[in-house]
């Protein structure tokens, strides 16, 4: 019998789970869960016999992939799958795919709503700014970032996008302005928000000499992966510029410090905040139990990221 492994430090909902047995019922797959654990070692010995794995912000490192014998299979529930070492699962013939979409409503309404908090001064009852005929500039048009701006558009904002593998027209069908040039999206949006995952080539690329093309008065919006930005440069240019501020549901390393230096132009979320919500939760997690069901029964590796 094929055996399905949920692996999740930060669990699904039990709405979630309750919608998801009944798929692996369907197809004869045994289903087991390990949620909140804490060690590492858990993680090793529960995978050492399983078929197929689903996993939300969990870390699929070499050793664990090297612990589970049986595995064909790693479904990230969610876009982002840079807690799994590809590499390490390609040479041992393990498939990782990802469930896009499934969570893009969540994060797109989390970075509105972190957008909203900031031009209001954290509803600190002093007199604040609107998002209406504010210039929104979206850094990477996937599926979060059309969600981003159908909402924004909503506010009266004016969206921009840059995406180096979208063309114009895909973009500006829309609604939205493609900019062709990253310097372009910064030096004419008021706000950035960040959707790029975090690669070799993106790793610190949003830095000083970006952040200071944007014009007055300057708010980022991260809802992507805290390692996109370069946070000593950020700080630098916080202290150049006190009209930018720094909104992100990932806190950087140097959070202490730019809550020493700069009281209310930064708010982080306590944890990853972008798809915690009951319906991305479902969603996510139903969308990674039908993948699997899919390539193990039919060898559809529609999803696959390796």
């Amino acid at each position: 019998m094929t055996k399905v492994l949920i692996a999740t430090e930060k669990p699904f909902a039990p709405a979630a789970i309750a919608q998801i047995k009944p798929i692996f019922d369907k197809a004869d797959f045994q289903l087991e869960l390990l949620e909140k654990y804490t060690d590492k070692e858990e993680l090793l010995k529960a995978v050492a016999d399983v078929d197929a794995l689903i996993i939300r912000s969990d870390k699929i490192t070499k050793e664990v992939i090297a612990a589970a014998k049986n595995l064909k299979i790693v479904v990230r529930a969610g876009a982002g799958y840079d807690n799994v070492d590809l590499q390490a699962a390609t040479e041992a013939g393990v498939v990782v795919m990802n469930t896009p979409g499934q969570n893009s409503n969540a994060v797109a309404e989390l970075a509105l709503g972190l957008m909203v908090m900031m031009a209001r001064g954290g509803y600190n009852g002093k007199a604040g700014t609107e998002l209406r005929g504010k210039t929104l500039g979206i850094h990477a048009y996937g599926h979060v970032g059309r969600y981003v701006a159908t909402i924004a558009k909503g506010f009266g904002m004016k969206v921009s996008a840059f995406d180096p593998f979208l063309s114009a027209e895909d973009i500006e069908k829309d609604g939205v302005k493609a900019v062709s040039t990253v310097e372009e999206l910064y030096s004419g949006s008021q706000y950035i928000s960040l959707h790029i995952p975090a690669t070799k080539k993106t790793i610190k690329s949003i830095g000083y000499s970006l952040l200071a093309k944007m014009p007055e008065p300057a708010c980022l919006v991260n809802t992507a992966r805290k390692e996109v930005i370069d946070e000593d440069e950020l700080v630098k240019i916080m202290f150049d510029r006190s009209d930018l501020s720094y909104i992100s549901d990932i806190a950087p390393d140097n959070k202490d410090e730019i809550a020493r230096n700069f009281e209310g132009r930064y708010f982080f979320t306590p944890k990853k905040m972008g798809a915690q919500t009951k319906e991305a939760n479902i969603n996510a997690g139903l969308a990674a139990a039908n993948q699997i069901v899919d390539y193990i029964i039919n060898g559809n590796s529609t999803f696959k990221v390796n």
